[in-house]
């Protein structure tokens, strides 16, 4: 007579979607570390036995909490950011790490496009205008044309690549800087970031957040795109120099920004607030039904198929 198969026990770390915790607490023994009143006690006295984190990329799992977990096999995170998630550690112990890229692909590409075109063409600004009466005393200054600009994209990877074709819809000239080009992109490549930056109309910052990149927009960059420029920014807060961007809008030095995600989230600049040239989102570029129904059967996917013993779906390289 066969043993039955225990269930596996998995760590969650951070809130997730409703109906992916339902899922999630029907299939494994899942137990919340969020809800601990002490998590490091907990993970002191329990942590072992746990073979599984369901995380996601703003709670991450960082090296002190992977090596709280002994017998941890496997990591699956909601979302596509993984620089909270300690990769070296992980690699170390040969725990498989899951996430959920390319399902998201559209909606943050879209969101990308919707920051130039808000930023250059003032739509919310013109809505706080029309709400305030003030179409009752005058007409809305003029904005900037963005069909037939010049889109220059840092991180032509997955979500890079479809903010491009959403660009060739508008006529728009794109060219691109990663670490090398790339074999397979007809756009221009610019050698330097400082290079696409005076080249662009429009900076999209689309690559990896983490340490590589922290900072990588700096203030010289800034004063590259100049005061005709604008900065877009879908990737990490951390990948812009946020207090150099404060003194470049403030100062005119840059024409404008879109910002959806910043440096210590949710907490924004008090500085940008006050701006009328920023856009200002809270991290919302996934943020639809479709995209984050897609981004939640992804991580029990990966659950899944480690636990069935095959290769995860999205495995972080």
């Amino acid at each position: 007579m066969k043993t039955p198969m225990k269930t596996p026990r998995i760590l969650q770390v951070g809130p997730l979607l409703p109906a992916l915790e339902a899922r999630l607490a029907q299939t494994y023994d899942v137990h919340l570390l969020h809800e601990e009143a002490d998590a490091k006690a907990f993970l002191a006295a329990h942590g072992a036995g746990f073979v599984g984190v369901a995380t996601s990329a703003r709670f991450g799992a960082d090296a002190a909490l992977i090596a709280a977990l002994p017998d941890l096999k496997v990591i699956s995170s909601f979302g596509v950011g993984l620089d909270a998630i300690d990769l070296d550690a992980a690699r170390a112990r040969g725990i498989a790490v899951g996430y959920t890229p390319d399902v998201l692909n559209d909606c943050v590409a879209d969101t990308a496009f919707a920051l130039v075109m808000d930023v250059a063409r003032r739509f919310t600004a013109s809505d706080r205008f029309v709400r305030s009466g003030g179409w009752l005393k005058g007409q809305f200054p003029l904005a900037t044309k963005v069909s037939g600009k010049r889109l220059g994209i840092l991180g032509m990877g997955r979500i890079g690549r479809v903010i491009a074709r959403r660009a060739s819809g508008f006529d728009m000239a794109v060219r691109y800087h990663n670490r090398k080009p790339l074999t397979d992109v007809d756009h221009g490549y610019a050698a330097t970031l400082e290079e696409l930056a005076e080249w662009s109309d429009f900076l999209v910052i689309a690559s990896a957040g983490g340490a590589e990149t922290r900072g990588l927009v700096s203030r010289e960059i800034l004063d590259a795109l100049g005061p005709q420029g604008y900065l877009i920014n879908i990737s990490r807060g951390t990948v812009v120099d946020e207090q150099a961007l404060v003194d470049a809008l403030t100062s005119g030095r840059i024409a404008g920004a879109g910002l959806d995600v910043f440096e210590h989230e949710p907490k924004v600049p008090q500085a940008l607030l006050a701006l009328d040239n920023v856009v200002l989102l809270p991290h919302l570029a996934s943020n639809t039904h479709e995209t984050r129904a897609a981004m939640g059967k992804r991580v029990e996917d990966n659950l899944a198929a480690f636990f069935a013993g095959r290769p995860l779906v999205s495995a972080a390289g």
